[in-house]
């Protein structure tokens, strides 16, 4: 997948220095949110459906991979 300069955005709460995973969400307009490797920005990019993304975060947020937390 290829972007013209997308403006990556991260969780406020990466500041942990550890793995993060970014999105850039203007670049939604086609239907898929890219997802990156914060600490990798020139390596591949994952472009999933919108919905797909919407259901994580709801998930996530839902504390459905609270079992998963170290």
């Amino acid at each position: 997948m290829t972007t013209d300069s997308p403006r990556w955005l991260k969780s406020s709460h990466s500041n942990n220095g550890g793995a993060c995973v970014e999105w850039a969400p203007a670049v939604a307009v086609s239907g898929l949110i890219p997802l990156r490797d914060s600490k990798r920005p020139a390596g591949p990019v994952l472009a999933v459906p919108v919905a797909a993304f919407a259901d994580l975060i709801s998930a996530v947020k839902g504390g459905a991979f609270n079992a998963f937390h170290a």
